[in-house]
């Protein structure tokens, strides 16, 4: 028997049964739908998980008291303080850059025009260490810092709010009465792993920031808000993050048996932290596809085992004509492989439109792999071959004198 005439009546077969036909193969078309997504899953989390960790920066480490109100047991405050950076940069040799920071809120106002933004005071390398780079204008330089210049970079947010879609650069901004003059305007960044708009900030230099703006904490006049380290490309972040626990430890005299007055997070961890949970979350729907293929399958073979039975006076008849057992057990095995590809064209066509749903709920990209199409592909022709070889063979095994006389 040719495969193009079995097909043709395996066809005809199904459209006899239509309903059964989909009822059967509905394990087939939610097992390939999920194993669509789970690739389109797992490739737009990791995309998404890359694309945070690229708009923080590469290579970071971020340094933090370890409480804003903690004290230590000798009764001081938790700090961090310029000297650490300084430290930092100085002494650990994985160290590229060591930014300090400090932080606070101002109300930006241009004319009737004002909008709260979080302030940032930083030295220039703070678009270095963030990878930031600036959509329009200049950084300021280190002389600037030194004098207390008052200069600002605007994020994104905040230049569209105050300026709508004219160019702030050269422009003057009060922040708390003060003055500054905008130099340049950062490049959009999106929200952070937080959820928190990076784009809603304003940079100042550090040392205009306490003189001007924030005010110098008389009791730590060096006090810092955070101080982000960016490791040199290709050196070992754990080893870096425990040299600056040590050196921490030692610069903020801490005992063993007390514990660190500020916490290191490792962006390297989180990245691996979420890649993790994505592969969980995909190994979870993969175990759904599974077992959803195995129930398709066991589906399939139920099916063609009654139409095994609902056939046998054919199965004699088509025998009595010259039809060898090669050909019945073709005929039947080609019906369950054209079962189970329908099923697996409609869960592929289910899968791709519900990982284009996904993506844009979540906000991803929408990636349909086509590795993804040949697993789910591959799958419908596997299950049809294994579920649908034993019914074919049955019908095959019939004697065709005892199928004659079936009614």
């Amino acid at each position: 028997m040719r495969y193009l005439d079995a097909f043709d009546t395996a066809l005809q077969a199904l459209r006899a049964t239509i309903l059964r036909s989909i009822l059967t193969v509905l394990g087939i078309i939610v097992g390939v739908a999920a194993v669509v997504l789970v690739v389109a899953i797992g490739s737009g989390a990791e995309s998404v998980v890359f694309r945070e960790i690229r708009s923080l920066g590469s290579n970071l480490l971020i340094i933090d008291p370890h409480s804003p109100v903690a004290t230590t047991r000798r009764g001081h405050a938790a700090v961090l303080s310029e000297g650490d950076a300084s430290a930092i940069k100085a002494q650990i040799p994985e160290v590229e850059i060591a930014e300090p920071q400090i932080r606070g809120s101002v109300l930006a106002v241009v004319g009737d025009i004002n909008w709260p933004a979080r302030l940032v005071g930083a030295t220039p390398k703070f678009l270095a260490v963030r990878d930031w780079p600036l959509r329009a204008g200049r950084n300021f330089t280190d002389e600037e810092m030194d004098s207390k210049a008052k200069v600002v970079l605007l994020g994104e947010t905040v230049a569209h709010k105050l300026f709508g879609d004219g160019n702030p650069v050269g422009a003057v901004v009060r922040l708390r009465q003060v003055p500054f003059h905008v130099i340049g305007v950062l490049a959009p960044k999106g929200q952070s792993t937080s959820g928190k708009d990076q784009d809603d900030v304003v940079v100042i230099p550090i040392k205009t920031a306490r003189s001007r703006v924030l005010g110098t904490d008389q009791a730590n006049p060096t006090r810092l808000d955070s101080i982000i380290v960016k490791v040199r490309e290709g050196d070992d972040m754990g080893r870096a993050e425990e040299r600056i626990r040590m050196l921490l430890q030692n610069r903020h005299r801490l005992q063993s048996e007390e514990e660190d007055d500020f916490t290191i997070k490792n962006l390297a961890e989180v990245q691996q932290f979420k890649k993790e949970s994505a592969r969980v979350l995909g190994l979870l729907v993969g175990a759904v596809a599974s077992i959803s293929l195995v129930v398709g399958g066991i589906g399939i073979m139920n099916i063609m085992l009654v139409s095994v039975v609902e056939r046998t006076r054919e199965i004699g008849i088509r025998v009595a004509v010259g039809a060898s057992r090669s050909d019945i057990r073709t005929q039947f095995l080609v019906e369950a492989v054209t079962l189970s590809s329908l099923g697996g064209a409609i869960g592929l066509i289910v899968g791709v439109a519900g990982a284009g749903l996904i993506a844009v709920l979540a906000d991803w990209p929408w990636i349909v792999s086509p590795i993804s199409v040949l697993m789910a592909v591959g799958f419908s022709l596997s299950v049809g071959i294994v579920f649908g070889y034993y019914p074919a063979r049955r019908a095959s095994m019939l004697d065709p004198i005892e199928a004659l006389r079936k009614e």
